[in-house]
């Protein structure tokens, strides 16, 4: 029922002047006095109450927490009935929070006394005489001990504790605090989740809650953490009864701090079983200094700030019986003592006879020339008469009838007679939400929180969504998720951390199993895992025991798997092997060790550009990355990969980019492999064998279609080729280009317009992929105007990945195919540990001896990876020193090693920004026999370091009819 308003013209002004304290309250601290209401004439009393009752109700309904000290509590004496008035306060629902802003007050000093009364009372009156007999003083009869023994069973709470709080242990700040800490520190050390963190720290608090339980005759764990403990050693009121003995607690001395508390104790219990003036002033004391810490507004949650309105005492029949006249007392003596501003205003009613206990206050009798003046405007002179009597009137000089703290209002007839309009509204203190209640309270708190989560959910979907490896607020940006062609994400950039790009393949098994790779992905006999794995060891027995006494490469090569089934990772996993291979062998070996790093360009190297950005940037940080073995596909991002890499200072080493213009225009560039150039000028050798002279023979290169892509490779070739077919005397038809439908060559149309008419070409330079042999066979084979003739198709190095011994790629029945290789590896076999040390460190290559002619390493990648990293590991490493960046780019130079994979690898006769001589290379025959099988053989080579130029002779071919 909402309140009525004041029925008294007297009880409005009274209110009134309550809410100017208020408002003043809201924005500084206004000394509080007790204002005792009191009539002029005894038969008013009643009506006295009643106001002091309707001023309760009013401030109830403003949100002031109002409680009321009445009844008549036991005690013997006045002072003991007064201490049982306070000592009931502790409770906090006797502050009423039906319409206050924040949470509910606590009183844990209050609460500590009470706790400390309690025992005194359980251990009977004659505490503290020891037992009868003299029991010597450290056995358990001990009064001290005895004390302690009940408080601990107590919990050193009240005997009046609810069940509920029996339980509070566990929910106990002194134990929340440290379990939270032990976690988060826990969660950080360790870098584990926030689950463990949790369980940690419920683990650590439900130790800590049984701990409390079982040590008996011990207070609480952290006991002198609490605030209300060091308020009790502390406190100036006590401490004159320290006996010599410590009163400071610390968090770094429990015991002594423990001890400190005990002796307290101990004193404070014999005190308040001696003295009832100390007993109520030291709940008097507990009061004040738990309701300033209720209002303190520089606290954790500002509830100072939130709290607008002070706490309202209010005693509606304050007399002898039930102690309220001693109460004021102690108010007002504890305040002089302390001289400290509370925020407790107390309003009290006294009966007219009763007045003169409280002695002679501040206000006497009114003047007679105020009289006549308005009740209110007395009122106001009354409060500013008590406030600047308050500097001297707490003076110990002063006289001991003076009560300077409370304020006596005496009301006359006039003033509390009833009003017939009882709707007259009371004045109300503003109680507009302050900046701290609208900023710093649970709702905010809530706001602020789901906020904070969706930005760092926001934040966590975005890091995801770009990086390989992200955590909620952090990722790891050497590596990046960029689009695949098939609508999903390939992971690019320079793996460190936990990031591996074997976890990104759809299947793990596509070094050897996966039904929809492509032949040449079934061949290679490990997987990226197993690569990966060995390397990251490597690296870590390198960090471990070799710290600055390595040399850092990184391998950049295509790791992802094409989802349309064309390119696979096989390249890269090749590559990636001879690169381990190199590795292994170097740091079983030499005392400068090696550590290699990944980097994954996408499939067929789409992402280089993205790679390189990334390399560049590590390497900025790491100036142990001295160069960069791979990047083998010649792409038409390769200029601006190879224009990053140099800009970082980092030499590359590449073993299949057969690019002609990348050695003249960058001088960080250098190859194992031929150029296309030169290659397709050896493939000259064999298209003049294929001319025969004084006849028209049409000649065609066919091309994929790179208008949508960054195949430069195709070009270079289709270029090269017709050129070198021109020269050889070939009449040239138009180029076809043939496109790529879902990841597969279409060759049906270009094949109908070139077989179909009466120029159908016995000779095609064939500017294309490995992956696209089978189906152009195909189309030779059926189609009219072909199937019935000779063909000759001639091809770059791209076919040494295929595989025509095992039957995995075909030939049309008159067609011969021939094809240049990179790498030269039967020759210099005999010369090379190479096939010993892959069969000693390389997975998946079973127990028979590795070969040249092995699957494994039939294609060659594996074999010149493997002499790039020696090369450039050599120009990292001369003199057996760890060289720099610069360095090593100077170094390769003068790289001349033998007995390598293909030969000698020699960098010596290298010029600035031109070809040099000294590549290895094979060209092959692969033809339909009679019997339907394949056949090839080698037409002539060259391995690595001879610079000896082929002839005609040497690379003389058979004719197949």
């Amino acid at each position: 029922m909402a309140h009525q308003g004041m029925s008294t013209e007297g009880g409005i002004d009274v209110q009134q002047q309550l809410e100017s304290l208020i408002r003043d309250f809201r924005t500084s601290d206004p000394p509080m006095p007790v204002v005792v209401l009191h009539a002029e004439d005894a038969a008013d009393d009643e009506r006295v109450v009643t106001c002091v009752e309707e001023l309760r109700r009013g401030q109830s309904a403003h949100g002031t927490r109002c409680a009321v000290a009445s009844g008549v509590p036991e005690g013997a004496t006045q002072v003991r009935r007064a201490a049982g008035l306070v000592r009931e306060l502790g409770d906090p629902k006797r502050w009423g929070d039906g319409a206050s802003l924040y949470r509910r007050y606590a009183f844990p000093r209050l609460r500590l006394v009470h706790a400390i009364e309690d025992a005194v009372r359980e251990l009977g009156p004659d505490w503290p005489a020891p037992a009868a007999g003299g029991a010597p003083p450290d056995s358990l009869h001990d009064p001290a001990q005895l004390l302690l023994n009940q408080l601990a069973k107590q919990r050193w709470r009240p005997r009046s504790t609810t069940r509920w709080d029996s339980v509070m242990p566990l929910f106990d700040m002194a134990h929340v605090l440290p379990a939270s800490l032990i976690a988060v520190l826990t969660a950080l050390l360790a870098r584990t989740g926030w689950y463990t963190a949790v369980v940690l720290g419920l683990g650590f608090l439900l130790l800590l809650a049984v701990l409390s339980y079982i040590l008996p005759g011990r207070a609480p764990i952290f006991l002198w953490l609490r605030r209300e403990s060091k308020w009790f050693m502390t406190t100036t009121f006590l401490r004159a009864a320290a006996r010599d003995r410590f009163t400071e607690v610390s968090l770094l001395r429990p015991v002594r701090s423990w001890k400190a508390i005990a002796a307290r104790a101990s004193d404070v219990a014999e005190a308040l079983k001696e003295g009832e003036e100390f007993q109520l002033q030291l709940y008097v004391l507990a009061l004040f200094e738990d309701l300033r810490d209720n209002h303190r507004r520089w606290s954790w949650d500002l509830r100072g700030f939130k709290r607008t309105r002070p706490p309202m005492l209010f005693l509606p029949r304050a007399g002898t019986d039930n102690g309220g006249i001693e109460l004021i007392k102690a108010i007002s003596d504890v305040r002089s003592r302390r001289s400290e501003l509370d925020p407790l205003l107390c309003v009290a009613a006294v009966p007219a006879a009763g007045i003169q206990r409280l002695e002679r206050g501040v206000v006497g009798e009114p003047q007679p020339d105020r009289t006549a003046r308005p009740f209110q405007d007395r009122l106001r002179d009354w409060y500013e008469q008590w406030a600047r009597s308050l500097r001297s009137g707490q003076s110990p000089s002063r006289e001991r009838s003076v009560l300077p703290w409370v304020l006596k209002i005496p009301l006359p007839s006039s003033e509390l007679t009833q009003l017939r309009d009882r709707r007259r509204h009371c004045v109300k203190a503003s109680t507009r939400p302050t900046l701290a209640r609208v900023t710093w309270a649970l709702h905010t708190l809530v706001v602020v929180a789901v906020v904070v989560a969706s930005t760092v959910a926001v934040r966590a979907g975005q890091l995801s969504h770009a990086y390989c490896s992200a955590t909620v607020l952090t990722a790891n940006r050497d590596t990046r998720r960029l689009a695949a062609a098939d609508g999903g994400t390939e992971c690019i950039g320079v793996a460190t951390g936990d990031v591996r790009f074997a976890d990104w393949l759809p299947d793990e098994a596509a070094g050897g199993t996966d039904a929809k790779a492509p032949a040449d992905a079934k061949r290679a006999p490990w997987t990226l895992a197993q690569l990966e794995d060995r390397i990251a060891q490597e690296n870590e027995q390198v960090l471990r025991s070799h710290p600055g006494d390595y040399v850092s490469v990184v391998y950049a090569g295509p790791l992802s798997v094409d989802p349309h089934g064309g390119s696979s990772p096989v390249k890269g996993m090749e590559e990636l092997a001879g690169v381990y291979l190199a590795q292994a062998v170097i740091n079983d070996t030499f005392t400068v060790k090696l550590r290699v790093l990944i980097a994954n360009g996408g499939v067929d190297l789409d992402h280089q550009t993205d790679m390189a950005k990334s390399v560049a940037a590590y390497a900025a940080t790491d100036p142990t990355v001295v160069g960069v073995v791979g990047t083998g596909r010649d792409l038409k991002s390769s200029e601006a990969t190879t224009r990053t890499l140099r800009d970082a200072g980092l030499p590359i080493v590449s073993g299949t980019n057969s690019a002609t213009y990348l050695p003249r225009e960058f001088a960080n560039w250098f190859s194992l492999a031929a150029t296309d150039e030169w290659q397709v000028s050896q493939l000259g050798l064999i298209a003049h064998q294929l001319r025969k002279p004084g006849t028209q023979q049409f000649s065609l290169t066919l091309a994929r279609d790179t208008a949508r892509t960054d195949d430069r490779y195709t070009d270079e070739q289709a270029r090269y080729g017709a050129q070198m077919l021109s020269r050889t005397g070939f009449t040239a038809l138009p180029q076809r280009r043939y496109t790529l439908s879902g990841g597969k060559p279409e060759f049906r149309l270009p094949a109908e317009e070139f077989c179909g008419g009466s120029r159908v070409p016995s000779v095609i330079y064939f500017a294309g992929r490995v992956e696209d042999v089978d189906p152009l066979m195909t189309q030779l084979g059926t189609e009219p105007g072909c199937a019935d003739k000779n063909i000759s198709v001639i091809t770059g190095d791209d076919l040494s990945k295929g595989d025509f011994a095992q039957g995995r790629d075909a030939v049309a029945p008159k067609v011969t195919l021939y094809h240049a290789s990179l790498a030269e590896l039967r020759k210099p076999a005999r010369a090379t540990t190479f096939y010993q040390d892959a069969g000693k460190y390389l997975p998946g290559l079973g127990k028979e001896p590795s070969r040249y002619d092995s699957p494994a390493f039939a294609s060659g990648q594996t074999a010149l990876a493997h002499d790039a990293t020696r090369a450039l590991y050599w120009a990292a490493t001369r003199n057996g020193i760890p060289q720099s960046r610069a360095a090593t780019w100077v170094n390769l130079r003068t790289v001349d090693l033998e007995g390598m994979a293909t030969g000698t690898i020699d960098f010596t006769r290298a010029p600035l920004y031109g070809d040099r001589s000294g590549h290895s290379i094979v060209l092959m025959e692969v033809w339909h026999a009679a019997d339907g099988s394949l056949e090839s053989r080698e037409v002539c080579s060259r391995v690595a370091g001879d610079v000896r130029p082929l002839s005609l002779k040497e690379c003389s071919i058979s004719h197949h009819g």
